[in-house]
């Protein structure tokens, strides 16, 4: 039997239609979902739940967190009961007293079984889910999670060096990127000096079986191996000076406390975190609400790169493997001539990644400033409350067209239901039954929605929750 995510409550937009359970096939996300909705309309739920399903149908997730919201899922609490909410009432500042807090944390608990018990979700099932899945929150740059090692596929070498050369030289560019865009400098791969000089140098050390450790790539700007880059004799590419200048740059940054911490922590090994031979269906989070919009963007950039490197050294796939959730894609993949680091690797995972089993769900509350071509390789839109009718044009207008979409009289349709959508409504069109519509009610989330989490209550929770993900 094709296993199902159960999402939710739907129904056809058509008057008078009645409720049915909404079971998704698991292999409609292969050809990936995108999911809008403002502040308020219940998109994050909606994710969630995505998250929780393809857990329980035993699929591994990689989530980037961008809100702070997702690190919830380290509180899907086995249970009904009250003991799991104590910890998280305590701080609330209209607890006066021992019996409130209990008091409250009996309210949230009942409240809970009361939301769940509705769409025939049993305690047996929390403990299930507890118990099958392990839930990895990673927090680059910080304490809060397990820190990452963003340089890693520059300065720890991986055996993809002796298997896929290409695949780890693709990693090993977007490592160079990195690592010049901190020091302000050209990270084009194709036009950069310092980036071919540095990732010749990197990889002549990675192929004879060694690492490319800052230090070590210190020494050899000062005394390079090679004599030749290319068909130019080394100082002809790059004059000594030029190189002493490069050298003491990368000292400068080598030799930052704040820098120390992006290269301490877990290997960026991607193949590693979505095992699916494990008693567990591991889930990593890589949370990166704590940083600034650049350091987003550059680590995430880094990121995707190896995902996109390890799908591409997947066997084919029909059926889904893995599934790569983005929420709140806004920013990291515009349209043109804006060009992040995210968005090589975003466009190349919404194309190609289908083929190897790979599905990508993305997510958004702004949906203007969108690459829409990338996005309309998804199959599965979920569109509930938008902010403004311009939102609400744009999304139509690439919706509207598409298989089974209806032409004119479809769009304005599409545009009176979504202007009349209530919050935890959305409204689904679905490739693999390009028949209808939906509108779609998202079931209860087994995980507390508490909302952006802070570094501290991650921590907490992580200590909370170790021991039953161990």
């Amino acid at each position: 039997m094709t296993p199902s995510l159960y999402l939710g409550a739907a129904r056809s937009m058509k008057a008078g239609s009645n409720a049915f359970s909404l079971q998704l096939p698991v292999h409609h996300l292969v050809t990936h979902g995108v999911v809008m909705g403002m502040t308020g309309s219940g998109k994050t739920g909606l994710v969630t739940v995505v998250v929780e399903e393809a857990l329980r149908a035993r699929v591994p997730v990689l989530v980037v967190d961008v809100k702070g919201d997702l690190p919830n899922l380290l509180l899907s609490f086995p249970s009904f009961g009250a003991e799991a909410f104590l910890p998280w009432v305590q701080n609330d500042a209209q607890v006066t007293s021992e019996a409130a807090r209990i008091a409250l944390a009996q309210q949230l608990a009942a409240l809970r079984r009361d939301g769940l018990s509705a769409w025939s979700i049993r305690e047996d099932m929390l403990a299930s889910f507890r118990t099958t899945t392990s839930i990895r929150v990673v927090t680059p740059g910080a304490t809060a999670g397990e820190m990452l090692h963003v340089l890693s596929s520059l300065e720890r070498r991986s055996s993809r060096w002796d298997t896929d050369v290409e695949s780890a030289r693709a990693a090993l560019s977007a490592a160079v990127s990195l690592l010049l865009r901190l020091l302000g400098r050209d990270p084009d791969p194709a036009k950069s000096r310092e980036h071919v000089l540095l990732s010749v140098l990197a990889e002549h050390r990675l192929l004879a079986g060694s690492s490319a450790e800052l230090g070590a790539l210190l020494h050899d700007l000062a005394a390079p191996p090679l004599t030749h880059i290319g068909a130019l004799e080394m100082d002809e590419f790059m004059p000594k000076r030029q190189r002493k200048e490069l050298a003491a740059a990368l000292n400068t940054l080598l030799a930052s406390p704040t820098f120390a911490s992006w290269r301490q922590g877990l290997t960026l090994d991607i193949a590693e975190w979505m095992k699916d031979d494990r008693p567990t269906t591991p889930v990593t989070i890589v949370s990166v609400a704590h940083l600034d919009d650049e350091e987003r963007a550059l680590v995430l950039g880094v990121l995707l790169e190896e995902v996109l490197s390890w799908v591409r050294a997947l066997p084919g796939s029909q059926r889904l493997r893995a599934l790569v959730v983005f929420d709140e894609v806004y920013g990291f993949l515009p349209p043109h001539p804006n060009n992040p680091p995210t968005k090589r690797p975003l466009v190349a995972l919404m194309k190609q990644a289908r083929a190897f089993g790979v599905g990508v769900l993305v997510a958004t509350q702004n949906p203007m400033d969108l690459d829409y071509r990338a996005l309309s390789n998804a199959g599965l839109w979920c569109i509930g409350r938008l902010q403004t009718d311009a939102d609400r044009a744009r999304v139509v207008e690439s919706i509207a067209g598409t298989e089974g979409g209806g032409g004119r009289d479809a769009a304005s349709e599409l545009t009176h239901v979504l202007k009349r959508l209530a919050p935890r409504w959305f409204l689904v069109r679905n490739a693999h039954m390009p028949e209808e519509s939906l509108l779609v009610q998202p079931r209860w989330t087994m995980s507390y929605m508490r909302g952006p989490m802070t570094r501290w209550e991650i921590q907490q929770a992580r200590r909370l929750a170790q021991p039953a993900l161990a």
